[in-house]
């Protein structure tokens, strides 16, 4: 079962070269996580709105990236300074389809 980990937000206006350095170390060290698939992110630079969605092999391999010492810290931080607000919705993949021009 692979699972999908959505996360949603809305971007504080401060700290953005603090968070862009944040973000760039939390998909790195996603990508050490066993388990991990893949993680891809929009954000609007307007609204300051963002989506990333990450996932994983099971729901096991997504508590452990929950849970992982450097990611518990950014999530401190995300609270303290990063957010105005955010959701986090994790979801059991049914059906997963591609297109791509060649």
């Amino acid at each position: 079962m692979t699972v999908a980990v959505i996360f949603t937000s809305r971007r504080s206006e401060s700290h953005d070269e603090e968070y862009a350095a944040v973000a760039t170390r939390m998909e790195e060290l996603a990508h050490e996580q066993p388990g991990f698939i893949s993680i891809t992110g929009v954000r609007d630079p307007v609204s300051r709105e963002g989506i990333t969605v990450s996932y994983f092999r099971d729901d096991d391999s997504a508590r452990a990236w929950k849970a992982q010492a450097e990611h518990l810290h950014a999530q401190r931080r995300g609270i303290e300074d990063f957010y105005e607000e955010y959701s986090v919705t994790v979801a059991e993949v049914i059906r997963d389809y591609r297109f791509a021009r060649p």
